[in-house]
């Protein structure tokens, strides 16, 4: 909890739908009597000054690439694809909780609360991307999709409801084609959306 006078101290919030508790931290475990009542009815009260709330935590996420960039490789072209690819990313994340007083236009006061966060960690997952001629500099005369393992690091922006974020990540193609491929140990950056399993 910080308020707006700089104060920073460790509290534990018991949170519903009409108020938000907060009781002082000790030692890991809450007080049991709480200092500080919050409540988020429209009220005629005078109302403490803004405060705001942060929290680290461990973020779990399924992501979807949706979209990825392959740098030019050997004087071709760059190239973009919308293949499948879905991986399990696990990262560190901060969230921030502000509240802030707000007034009706009946006059009563209430309390508005914006929140957003942010977190950056590692992805590893499954994919596919397409072998061509293009891919394998003429090296395969047909065209497929092979499965790829991809790996590497994102930094997400979050939501609510989901999070956006960018990686950057490195693909094995996993089969015999992987010597001819062209993107073998190269770089992409791409654009993912995660959902929280945790």
């Amino acid at each position: 909890l910080q308020s707006e006078q700089k104060n920073v101290q460790n509290v534990y919030l018991d949170v519903t739908d009409e108020k938000i508790d907060v009781y002082h931290e000790r030692g890991k475990q809450p007080d049991k009597n709480k200092f500080l009542s919050i409540s988020l009815k429209p009220s005629d009260s005078i109302l403490i000054a803004p405060m705001e709330f942060s929290k680290n935590s461990l973020d779990i996420d399924i992501t979807a690439i949706l979209l990825k960039y392959r740098p030019s490789v050997d004087g071709l072209e760059g190239q973009l694809t919308t293949d499948f690819n879905v991986a399990l990313y696990t990262g560190w994340r901060h969230d921030n909780y502000k509240i802030k007083r707000k007034t009706d236009p009946l006059g009563n006061s209430y309390y508005k609360i914006s929140d957003w966060g942010y977190d950056f960690g590692f992805l590893a997952g499954p994919g596919s991307t397409l072998i061509s001629p293009f891919t394998t500099q003429n090296q395969r005369t047909d065209e497929y999709s092979a499965m790829i393992i991809q790996t590497g690091i994102a930094g997400f922006i979050e939501a609510s409801f989901a999070s956006f974020g960018i990686g950057i990540g490195i693909d094995y193609l996993m089969n015999s084609d992987s010597d001819v491929w062209i993107y073998k140990n190269k770089p992409w950056l791409g654009f993912i959306v995660g959902i929280a399993i945790n």
